[in-house]
């Protein structure tokens, strides 16, 4: 486990490690090169850091290893986001994201943004992702190797936002 992993898992992520992988969170602070012409995040950072929350937990969980070994990728087919409050330089943040659900080609990925220092939700999105063979780009059907390597969430449990402003 890197630094950075070691640092979001003390400061934002109570649960046990079996747990942290059907959540995960990872901590950050947003950095100047997030900010728009407005002094707050722009809105397409949101869209990258959910991209890359989505590795790290795809990594974690290792799902890229089983995804690679079965010589495919994985292809966002749409995003939504809703931006609920502003960040600013310097704020501390925990990005949350889980897998809400498998079909045969498809998985659903939600997210939350929840700003550590007052627990203000931030922002919420959701990925659909589709499963696809790397050397053609054809859909397929997603293996059990793959689809193993997460506990969905469903959304009865989701998390809502005052649980997450005080897990953080």
């Amino acid at each position: 486990m890197n630094l950075e992993c070691q640092i979001a898992k003390k400061l934002s992520n109570p649960l046990p490690d079996a747990a942290m992988l059907r959540i995960y969170r990872h901590a950050f602070e947003v950095p100047e090169s997030a900010l728009d012409r407005n002094g707050h995040v722009n809105n397409v950072q949101y869209v990258q850091w959910m991209q890359d929350v989505a590795v790290m937990h795809a990594d974690a969980a290792g799902c890229s290893a089983a995804t690679d070994a079965a010589g495919a990728t994985w292809v966002a087919r749409s995003h939504w986001i809703e931006y609920l409050r502003p960040a600013f330089a310097g704020d501390r943040v925990v990005a949350v994201t889980w897998v809400s659900n498998f079909r045969r080609v498809r998985s659903l990925r939600k997210y939350r943004f929840v700003r550590v220092d007052d627990g203000a939700l931030l922002a919420e999105g959701e990925t659909d992702w589709v499963f696809v063979d790397a050397a053609t780009g054809k859909l397929r059907a997603i293996p059990t190797e793959v689809t193993s390597a997460f506990t969905l969430l469903p959304e009865a449990e989701e998390p809502d936002s005052a649980a997450l402003a005080r897990t953080v």
